[in-house]
């Protein structure tokens, strides 16, 4: 069975991994280099209009990549880890493919200990749902779609959790996708506004 150390290798390769979060299975890939990253869009059938987010261990990770306020910060260093993706203003370094050109990135701290080990060793990778675009989102190996074909390695981390994360934009103060934590999210939002 495939182990942490052989989706290290393959995303430093450039290629495709499928590993666990406390949500659902995600599809990784190197988040900086744009060829792994369009090669994630093509697994996923996605429309290269819908922008990516990226994962990394822990919030000061994310600073390497990313500039947010310090209302941001605060509220990473609240909800992440934890099913939360938080839209920041991103860094250079972030290609305009994972994005669709936007100056905003997706960031995702999964509360995942297989995802969080991967993460130790190499980050940032990509951070979007194991299927194909349009299929249900899958909570056991046995759940994914042909997606599988795409990736080189397949991490079984189990059931996960089965709701997405929420998607918020904190300086907006909007939940743009309501998932897990969704009510907590909006009570903290409302407090700190």
């Amino acid at each position: 069975m495939p182990n942490v150390a052989d989706a290290v290798d393959a995303i430093r390769n450039g290629e495709l991994v499928i590993y666990p979060t406390e949500t659902v299975y995600g599809l990784g890939a190197d988040a900086l280099d744009p060829d792994a990253v369009a090669r994630v869009f093509e697994a996923k059938g996605r429309s290269r209009d819908k922008p990516i987010s990226l994962a990394v261990p822990d919030v000061e990770a994310a600073l390497g990549y990313t500039d947010p306020t310090g209302l941001e910060q605060e509220f990473m260093h609240e909800f992440l880890p934890g099913p939360v993706t938080v839209l920041v203003e991103r860094r250079e370094t972030v290609p305009d493919i994972l994005t669709a050109g936007r100056e905003q990135v997706g960031v995702r701290v999964p509360d995942h200990d297989l995802a969080l080990s991967l993460l130790a060793d190499v980050a940032p990778i990509t951070a979007t749902s194991a299927n194909v675009s349009g299929q249900p989102s899958a909570r056991r190996v046995a759940d994914l779609d042909s997606i599988t074909d795409s990736a080189a390695v397949v991490l079984d981390g189990g059931e996960t959790g089965g709701t997405g994360s929420t998607v918020v934009d904190v300086e907006a103060g909007e939940i743009h996708r309501r998932g897990a934590n969704a009510d907590a999210i909006e009570a903290w939002l409302d407090e700190h506004r």
